[in-house]
């Protein structure tokens, strides 16, 4: 029994072939793959014999291509590109876990539904849209929940986040302007607050500002003003909803992404967002 010959084409040896031909001949080819000029030769002769034809022909001192050679010249590109995409695929780090950023805005109830949609190993941080959109410039999140429309290509629109007033049990306005509580400025909601009572004609004045939502929380149940929140439906313990006040239109939200994060991974966070917040 005849063993049949290696009609394997080499990666290797066909990107020595490539040099070569990109290069105009052998000792320019093995400088620039930092190989020995006998080594380029061997890998062409091992081209040669998987396809039973000689791809080199001399010309005086130089060598030029065969109609075999040019035959497999443009082959040989294509498969090179092809062998260094799926390298490059495969050998990518994968990430065992995403690191997602949100402003405090309806985080208790969003964040855990959202773990459920997501699937896998998610960290979270909670902060102001300002910190987390720094934090995603240095690299330190994946991903961030922030209120506001997508802008770039590094962001996505994920849905609307409802907003509704709320205030301590029996709470009442006192007369004059209307108290506010609410989130030190820059804030989308403060600012949703402001321009829907402005809008119906009901003076206001920001009575309480805190830092983070557990100080408007606070404030707000002890009766220093009324509350502009996102609780995806569910009443904050010791608060009630303020029917009474203008009806205030909900906040687009998007997600944002750290530089170099696979496009497919911003799309499918910004899809479970916008699940999540239709549920």
């Amino acid at each position: 029994m005849v063993t049949a010959p290696n009609r394997t084409l080499d990666v290797v040896a066909l990107r020595s072939f490539v040099a070569v031909c990109d290069q105009g001949g052998f000792h320019r080819a093995a400088e620039v793959l930092h190989v020995s000029q006998p080594t380029v030769s061997h890998h062409v002769r091992r081209l040669e014999a998987a396809c039973g034809q000689n791809l080199f022909r001399k010309v005086g001192r130089a060598s030029r291509l065969t109609a075999a050679g040019g035959l497999l010249l443009p082959e040989a590109r294509r498969m090179l590109a092809l062998h260094d995409q799926v390298l490059a695929r495969v050998s990518a780090p994968t990430p065992t876990s995403l690191t997602l950023g949100s402003t405090e805005h309806a985080a208790d109830l969003l964040l855990p539904r959202l773990t459920g949609v997501l699937g896998g190993t998610v960290r979270f941080r909670l902060d102001r849209g300002v910190n987390l959109r720094a934090a995603l410039d240095r690299g330190d999140l994946d991903l961030a929940l922030l209120m506001g429309t997508a802008t770039d290509d590094r962001a996505a629109d994920a849905g609307d986040l409802a907003l509704r007033w709320f205030a301590a049990p029996g709470w009442r306005a006192p007369a004059g302007p209307l108290p506010l509580v609410a989130l030190d400025e820059p804030c989308a909601v403060r600012e949703r607050a402001v321009s829907t009572l402005a809008a119906a004609d009901v003076q206001v004045s920001v009575a309480c500002e805190a830092a983070y939502l557990a100080g408007v929380l606070a404030a707000a149940r002890a009766g220093l003003g009324v509350a502009l929140l996102a609780t995806m439906g569910s009443t904050p313990e010791g608060l009630e909803p303020r029917p009474d006040l203008p009806e205030v239109a909900p906040l687009p939200m998007s997600v944002r992404a750290r530089a170099g994060l696979p496009k497919d991974t911003l799309a499918s966070v910004a899809t479970a967002v916008a699940t999540t917040l239709t549920d």
